[in-house]
């Protein structure tokens, strides 16, 4: 009775908040379209006889047969893992730094690192609006240096995508890295420097792999809601940059297709198990 009494929470909480949610989108993927308020029919119909099933795949074979959407999701999912990649490799240094420095500086480099989530997230964005336009800062500076004639567009490109991107996830990647990290024992680097390792060798064979666990968590954290991310490319991607994120507004606030938007947010859903799945298996190998 003390365990069920201990587990009632977190499971009501998960089944009010995350099961609940699911079911829902999932009820509406399998409806159809219809003019009205809310603009599709409920997949489960009660009449005089009892309950009948309405529903339908029909947003889901839309799915697999237009192009437009499979392209949606190989954009997301490749702007994820390159945003995921270049928050690892910058979180890397940034770690082992703050692990190295002394023990009086760690916590505030570790706030350093959190800054960012200080100030709102469309403030950031604005910054990075105002230093990339063609009348920015940046554009200022070169052409004061007398480096550039004509700004140079970096606003609306793939080059200010992958900066907001980065900048915004960044502490997701660097603080499970710092706490695998700090769980090692510096012994084993200083045996394989005694052993004749040089410093970049020792890196790859000892820290890399006793850390990867930290490294895939840091990576996850980053590529699961980069997928789904649709502030950041509307507002300094490219117009071309059509994600899965941008996808789905325009389905569910333009078109009012409420099933086949369902239907893209069951499918990246599905998508992202994937990965969670795969951390999982391999947390729990010995």
């Amino acid at each position: 009775m003390r365990r069920l009494l201990l587990l009632a929470p977190p499971f009501l909480w998960l089944l009010a908040f995350v099961a609940a949610p699911v079911a829902i989108l999932l009820a509406i993927a399998l409806a159809e379209p219809a003019m009205g308020v809310p603009p599709f029919t409920p997949p489960l119909a009660w009449d005089g006889e009892g309950p009948r099933w309405r529903g339908t795949l029909l947003s889901f074979a839309i799915l697999a047969e237009d192009r437009f959407y499979l392209d949606a999701f190989l954009r997301s999912l490749r702007v994820a893992f390159l945003s995921a990649l270049l928050c690892l490799l910058l979180a890397y240094p940034m770690a082992l730094g703050i692990l190295r420095a002394r023990p009086s500086r760690r916590l505030p480099l570790l706030l350093l690192v959190l800054l960012p989530f200080w100030t709102g997230f469309l403030l950031r964005i604005g910054a990075w609006i105002g230093l990339l336009r063609d009348e920015g800062w940046l554009n200022g500076v070169l052409r004061g240096l007398g480096l550039i004639e004509a700004p140079v567009p970096m606003l609306y490109t793939d080059l200010a995508l992958y900066l907001g991107m980065v900048h915004s996830y960044l502490p997701f990647a660097v603080l499970p890295l710092y706490a695998a990290l700090s769980r090692l024992d510096p012994a084993l680097e200083e045996a394989a420097a005694d052993l004749g390792a040089r410093p970049a060798v020792a890196f790859l064979t000892v820290t890399l792999p006793l850390s990867f666990p930290g490294a895939l968590a840091g990576f996850l954290l980053v590529f699961i809601p980069a997928a789904g991310e649709f502030v950041i490319p509307e507002l300094l991607g490219p117009p071309e940059a059509q994600l899965v994120g941008r996808v789905l507004w325009t389905e569910f606030f333009q078109n009012r297709d409420w099933p086949l938007a369902a239907a893209l947010a069951v499918a990246l859903l599905a998508l992202l198990v994937l990965p969670i799945r795969l951390f999982q298996r391999l947390e729990a190998r010995p």
